[in-house]
């Protein structure tokens, strides 16, 4: 527990004080009621005084004057509380290389059977958005609550050549901040590769040489991690080799606080080709290092799933961290409210008690 003001924490000195006053005046009524009253009045105060229920009105008032010298102090302790997300995008790997039997039935298969679970296990007061990535990104589902919409949309994914991870976190991002002003064309063209990018200088066919852009509202950076609204969750089993960098697609989602738990599965030795590239030698190796890399930049988590199981489990254990999350929260109004029920208690039941004895 930390307090805001620490200074104040000396008033608590005075509760021993308090409960010093209170023996002293026991004492004192002891005295007179042996010095004035006959002998059947002083049998009555001392059987009275036996009985422990005449000192909890004072011990409740006690408590209560504690619990407001600790609120004076402003206190905060980590609770675990409910988390306050409400979108979560869903960011799914669908290279050719998730028809890779390593998982089985295929990484694909696999992928899709887990994320539809987590969706199902899902409340429905949280949206959920799909994005789908190969040698380019595409937004498949905008945040919805509804999970049949979702599932369909997992359904129909198609595999296409290509890993371009750093779009896939872009449009996340995008799809997350929809007015944000988050150029997605601008910062996806990246530098030419073997499944045919377009570099950044290079025009769209039949598009204008210098065709104007929209300008990016501007934001200031915020703590990595500490956006409460929404999280990306990041499917991938292989290497970027095309689109911008991932890292620096992280570092956006940093700078506007949002976590990226990243998810990669398969074996970490990757596997050979199965025939569709034209026979030719491939080799589809998870990358941990660049996925570890996001989900640190962004102060995620990253999960490696080797099997469908595998990645069962992991949609459970990132399900059960937007469900609950430790916070370090101010208790000041939990100490208030404490204390007013104590006072209440204290004099309710020293009325009760007193009424009783009349």
């Amino acid at each position: 527990m930390t307090f805001l003001y620490p200074q104040l924490l000396w008033l608590l000195l005075v509760l021993p004080l308090l409960i010093a006053a209170y023996i002293l005046l026991l004492r004192r009524r002891s005295k007179a009621a042996v010095r004035y009253a006959d002998l059947s009045l002083v049998a009555e105060a001392i059987g009275s005084r036996r009985q422990l229920r005449r000192h909890i009105p004072p011990l409740l008032l006690l408590l209560a004057l504690a619990a407001l010298a600790l609120a004076i102090t402003r206190p905060s302790a980590t609770i675990t509380l409910p988390t306050e997300h409400r979108t979560i995008i869903l960011a799914m790997d669908v290279s050719r290389s998730m028809r890779a039997t390593d998982v089985q039935p295929n990484r694909i298969v696999a992928s899709q059977t887990a994320a539809k679970g987590f969706i199902k296990d899902l409340p429905s007061d949280i949206h959920v958005g799909i994005v789908t990535f190969a040698v380019s990104a595409s937004a498949v589902q905008q945040p919805t609550p509804d999970h049949d919409a979702l599932l369909q949309a997992i359904d129909a994914f198609k595999l296409q050549f290509g890993t371009a991870t750093g779009s896939g976190l872009i449009v996340s991002l995008a799809m997350m901040f929809p007015d944000a002003g988050i150029d997605v064309e601008a910062l996806t063209l990246g530098p030419r590769s073997r499944f045919g990018w377009r570099s950044r200088d290079e025009p769209e066919a039949n598009a204008p040489i210098n065709r104007p852009r929209a300008p990016a509202k501007a934001f200031t950076p915020v703590a990595p991690g500490s956006y409460p609204y929404g999280a990306i969750i990041l499917l991938s089993d292989g290497r970027r080799t095309t689109g911008p960098d991932p890292i620096d697609a992280a570092r956006m989602a940093a700078d506007r606080g949002v976590r990226v738990y990243t998810v990669g599965f398969g074996t970490k030795d990757g596997t050979a080709n199965f025939g569709e590239f034209g026979g030719s030698s491939a080799y589809f190796r998870l990358d941990e290092e660049a996925l570890k890399t996001i989900a640190g930049i962004t102060k995620g988590e990253y999960f490696y799933a080797g099997t469908a199981e595998d990645l069962k489990k992991v949609y459970e254990k990132v399900n059960n961290r937007l469900a609950m999350e430790k916070k370090q929260t101010e208790i000041t109004a939990l100490l208030a409210a404490l204390a007013a029920l104590l006072l209440i208690a204290a004099i309710a039941l020293s009325l009760a008690w007193s009424h009783r004895s009349v």
